[in-house]
């Protein structure tokens, strides 16, 4: 008898993204040793305790043998609650039990830069970096779910932030491709069960169900309401709009940093005349581009700030600098943009 479908499922998602980070890493053989005696491929799961990280890690090291991969494990302690480092230790001892080598959890300092949330995400991303280049992962496996992504797209949508925002979680992100989701496309409860049909303990942060953070409330209030009116297919339609947005924002991009250089003069200034010959989807984002480029954290750099650098290309008056994130000011002389960070 094979393994329960929900088992089976998340098995088969993780062994997908398995084999891309073997098509990556060449060198290394399928049969665990590698040319020259160096050792095969190392891929990471990032696991919190709770069930779609759970099942994630066991997942990897039921996979990753068979796959002549080596499979490691990482827990992040934020320090937001009492007796955080305790739950890390926790975490490792059961990535651990799995068979997972190596095993580590990684301490933060959550700063407040854009809020709880945003904070608590940069600073977890920054020691996943640090790990996995510690390590010298190939990758690095992330739990989110379909229900996740859903989320996402919700909170982009209210942001007001674009197409690029509604594409939510790409399934390959990082330097390099670093972070991969092979549950995209597999709801909360799969994992939930697998954990559950594998007796795999679970910890249910209760974060997850504090209403003082933004996706507690989506989680928790909004996807209720909006299933309730409109029928269990949100989740799914959600999703699925990630995708098509991901799309199209991948071809507009692709478009952007083909034009930006005709859009330049001979000192790299923008022109705005060319600026202004561009559909507007293009020619905010070659603006995003220079914007990020000039210093602008791209993490807080929205739609708004991106508008009022657009008017001054369609709706000049004579205004003052704009001032964005990063302390980058804009300005129009001479039919330039100019983009100064100080």
């Amino acid at each position: 008898m094979g393994p329960h479908p929900a088992v089976a499922a998340i098995r088969l998602a993780v062994r997908r993204v398995l084999h891309d980070v073997l098509t990556l890493a060449p060198s290394e053989t399928a049969t665990g040793s590698a040319p020259g005696g160096s050792r095969p491929p190392l891929v990471l799961a990032a696991c919190s305790g709770g069930a779609d990280s759970m099942a994630l890690a066991s997942a990897l090291a039921f996979e990753a043998p068979r796959l002549g991969l080596r499979a490691g494990g990482v827990t992040v302690d934020h320090g937001l609650q009492e007796g955080s480092d305790l739950r890390a230790a926790e975490v490792v001892s059961r990535l651990l039990a799995l068979g997972l080598d190596p095993v580590e959890a990684l301490p933060v300092t959550v700063g407040r830069e854009g809020g709880p949330e945003a904070a608590a995400r940069d600073a977890r991303y920054a020691a996943l970096d640090e790990a996995a280049e510690r390590y010298g992962a190939a990758a690095v496996l992330l739990g989110h779910t379909r229900d996740d992504q859903a989320e996402t797209v919700l909170l982009g949508l209210a942001r007001g932030s674009g197409t690029r925002s509604l594409s939510g979680m790409a399934v390959a992100s990082g330097v390099g491709g670093r972070y991969r989701r092979p549950f995209l496309g597999l709801d909360r409860q799969t994992a939930r069960k697998a954990c559950m049909v594998q007796s795999l303990p679970v910890w249910d942060d209760p974060h997850n169900a504090d209403p003082a953070y933004t996706r507690s409330r989506v989680r928790h209030e909004a996807l209720p309401v909006l299933e309730k009116a409109l029928g269990k297919g949100v989740v799914e339609a959600l999703a699925r709009t990630a995708q098509l947005s991901r799309d199209d924002a991948d071809a507009l991009d692709s478009w952007a940093v083909a034009v930006e250089p005709s859009v330049r003069d001979d000192t790299g200034a923008l022109e705005v005349a060319k600026l202004y010959a561009l559909p507007p989807a293009v020619r905010r984002r070659v603006l995003r581009r220079a914007a990020i480029e000039a210093g602008s954290p791209a993490g807080s750099l929205f739609a708004r700030h991106i508008e009022e650098v657009d008017r001054l290309i369609t709706g000049w008056r004579g205004q003052r600098a704009i001032n964005l994130p990063g302390r980058v000011a804009v300005h129009r002389h001479g039919g330039r943009l100019v983009l100064r960070q100080g």
